[in-house]
């Protein structure tokens, strides 16, 4: 059954998506703002934004490799 297997496939790509979104987020930041300082107080809410990216897409990643066990 190939149906069962596409919510896996899905999951993951998004989860892969968010993290490539994050590192571009502090790459292009990084690059337009010359900011690579995480800690900077002018620059947090940003950075705040890239840390949760990377933590959903982490989040995802392994909601899925679970499932995949589990099954």
């Amino acid at each position: 059954m190939a149906d069962s297997d596409f919510p896996h496939k899905a999951i993951r790509i998004f989860s892969f998506i968010l993290i490539i979104l994050a590192l571009a987020i502090y790459i292009g930041w990084g690059v337009a703002y010359g900011s690579w300082n995480i800690f900077s107080a002018e620059y947090i809410p940003i950075y705040s934004i890239m840390i949760i990216l990377i933590l959903l897409g982490i989040c995802g990643l392994l909601l899925t490799k679970t499932k995949s066990k589990s099954e």
